[in-house]
C-alpha cells in the first residue's frame, strides 16, 4: 500500500486548550503544493528594493475537472460502521453515543472521532483511547512520517491541558497503541494555550500561555526550531513561508511583523491603520496580501510590499463564517449563511455557487471537503426546494435529509450528487469473500440523515460521512 497519502487541503490544524468543558477547535484546509520559499523571496525582493513583480497565476479549471462527473458516476451506499462497536472493547459509561465530528483516511484506514472524544478504526482494530478517562480532542495525519498524531485532554487533569502523542501507522494496525511516543511534553498547553500542525511548510506551532511564548517544531522529527516571546502579541497566523506577528491593537492602528517560518527572522514591521470603535472582524495574511475586515466597514486588501489597496464594498462582502485559501489558484472561498462564494485577490466576486446550499449554518473543515487540485468541493447539502417539490407532487416540505453535492469551484455548476431522491441510488451488496465488508443496517434516506462530518478520500475515490448516532458510511463505484 503506497503511503504517500494525498492530504487534500486539511493540512492546517490548530487546537486550542479548553476553558473547563467547553470542547471546541479552529482549523483551516491550505494545500500543501505551493513552494513557501516563494513569499519569502518576494519580501526579501522588495526590502532590498529590487526584483521584478511577476504577475499572478490566473485561475483555470484544471484538466481534471471536466472528469469529475464519471469519476462519481454510480456512486452507491457500500459499507456502515458503528464507532461505538463493544465488539471491539467494552466501553466506560462516559463515552456515551455522540456524533461525528472528524474523519481521517490514511494507510487504507479510516479513523473516525466522535464527540465524546472517543477515536475508532473502520477495521475494527482497537479504539485510539489509550485510557478511560481520554478526550481525544482532534487528529492529524502526519504524512512525513506515516503517523497519526492525537491531541487530547484527561479527566484526571481536570481536561484544562493538552497532550500530543504520535503512534505511527504500523503500530496501529498491529494494535500496539501504548507504543506511540508523546509530542512537547516541555510545553504548558493550557487554556488559552494551543497546537498548530501546519503541513503547508511542515512545522508545528505551539503556544504555552503562563510565559506567553509561541514556539516552532520541525514537523518531520519534532525537533524544536525558535521560539518568539513577547507578553504584546495577541495572535500568529501562518501562510507558506511567513507568519503573521498580529500585536495588541492601538487607538487607531495595529501593529504587525512578518517573520520567516524556517528561522523567526524578521521581514517587515509596519502598522495597519484601523477605523476608531470599531470591533475587528478578522486580519488574515496570505502571501503579500493582508485582509482587512471590520465591523460595518469595507473588506481591505493590501499588498504589504507597496502598500497598494483594494477595497470592497461592505454591502457586496459580509463577513463571512469560515474561510479557506487556494493558494494555487489565488482564490479564496468563503462561508456565509450557508453559502458559499469564491473570491480573487483583486476583490472580485469570481464564483456564485448553484444548487449548494449547505446544510449546516456554520461551516468547518471537517463537514466539507476540497480536492487537491483545488477545482472541486464537496459539501452536505440541503435538497434544493424544486427537486422536493417535484419528487413529492409539489407538498413542499423540506425534507429530513440533505445530499452529498460535488461542484466545480470555477463555475459553481453541481457536477454531481448524492441523493436519496436518486432512483438508481441503493446499497451496495457486500463484496463475496472480503469479511472485512461490513453490513450495511441504514436505509440509503438515514444513511444521508443528520451528516456531521464528512471525508473523500482521492486514492481509493471514496467518500465517507458520519453523522450524529455514531455512524459512518462509505460511499462509492
Amino acid at each position: 500500500m503506497d503511503h504517500n497519502h494525498k492530504p487534500g487541503l486539511r493540512v492546517r490544524l490548530r487546537v486550542t486548550a479548553a476553558r473547563q468543558r467547553a470542547w471546541q477547535k479552529s482549523a483551516c484546509r491550505k494545500p500543501p503544493r505551493r513552494d513557501p520559499v516563494d513569499t519569502v523571496r518576494k519580501f526579501m525582493r522588495r526590502e532590498i528594493g529590487g526584483g521584478h513583480r511577476r504577475p499572478p497565476r490566473p485561475a483555470a479549471p484544471s484538466t481534471s475537472a471536466f472528469s469529475c462527473p464519471e469519476k462519481f458516476r454510480n456512486f452507491q451506499l457500500q459499507e456502515e460502521y458503528d464507532t461505538y462497536d463493544d465488539g471491539i472493547a467494552q466501553l466506560p459509561l462516559q463515552w456515551n453515543r455522540r456524533k461525528i465530528i472528524e474523519i481521517v483516511a490514511a494507510s487504507d484506514l479510516i479513523f473516525v472521532l466522535a464527540e465524546s472524544g472517543l477515536c475508532a478504526t473502520n477495521k475494527h482494530i482497537c479504539h485510539l483511547n489509550i485510557s478511560p478517562d481520554e478526550v481525544i480532542r482532534s487528529l492529524f495525519y502526519n504524512k512525513n512520517n506515516d503517523s497519526l498524531i492525537t491531541v487530547s485532554m484527561y479527566e484526571s487533569e481536570r481536561f484544562v491541558s493538552l497532550k500530543c502523542r504520535t503512534t505511527p501507522i504500523e503500530y496501529i494496525w498491529r494494535g500496539q497503541l501504548h507504543d506511540g511516543f508523546p509530542l512537547f511534553e516541555s510545553e504548558s498547553l493550557k487554556y488559552p494555550g494551543f497546537v498548530e500542525f501546519d503541513d503547508v511548510n511542515g512545522k508545528v506551532l505551539t503556544f504555552s500561555a503562563h510565559d506567553s511564548t509561541y514556539k516552532v517544531f520541525d514537523l518531520k522529527n519534532y525537533k524544536f526550531l525558535y521560539s518568539i516571546c513577547d507578553k504584546d502579541i495577541q495572535e500568529i497566523k501562518i501562510s507558506p513561508g511567513i507568519m503573521l506577528v498580529i500585536y495588541q491593537k492601538a487607538t487607531n492602528h495595529v501593529p504587525l511583523m512578518i517573520v520567516s517560518i524556517e528561522d523567526g527572522k524578521p521581514l517587515k514591521t509596519f502598522s495597519q491603520l484601523l477605523h476608531r470603535n470599531r470591533k475587528v472582524d478578522f486580519i488574515e495574511q496570505f502571501n503579500e496580501k493582508l485582509l482587512v475586515k471590520q465591523d460595518k466597514e469595507n473588506l481591505q486588501i493590501i499588498d504589504v510590499r507597496n502598500s497598494d489597496l483594494i477595497e470592497v464594498n461592505k454591502t457586496e462582502f459580509m463577513t463571512p463564517s469560515a474561510f479557506i485559501f487556494l493558494y494555487e489558484n489565488n482564490l479564496f472561498l468563503t462561508f456565509c449563511n450557508r453559502t458559499v462564494a469564491a473570491w480573487n485577490f483583486r476583490g472580485e466576486l469570481v464564483t456564485s455557487f448553484d444548487d449548494h446550499e449547505l446544510w449546516h449554518p456554520n461551516c468547518n473543515t471537517n463537514n466539507i471537503y476540497i480536492t487537491t487540485d483545488q477545482d472541486l468541493i464537496i459539501s452536505y447539502c440541503k435538497v434544493s426546494r424544486g427537486v422536493t417539490d417535484d419528487a413529492e407532487g409539489g407538498c413542499g416540505e423540506a425534507p429530513p435529509m440533505g445530499s452529498i453535492n460535488m461542484s466545480n469551484i470555477f463555475t459553481g455548476k453541481c457536477i454531481a450528487k448524492i441523493s436519496a431522491l436518486d432512483p438508481n441510488l441503493v446499497i451496495a451488496p457486500r463484496r463475496q469473500g472480503d469479511s472485512s465488508r461490513s453490513i450495511v443496517r441504514s436505509t440509503i434516506t438515514e444513511a444521508l440523515e443528520d451528516i456531521t462530518a464528512l471525508f473523500y478520500d482521492e486514492d481509493c475515490n471514496e467518500i465517507y460521512t458520519g453523522n450524529g448516532r455514531g455512524l459512518v458510511h462509505v460511499w462509492s463505484n
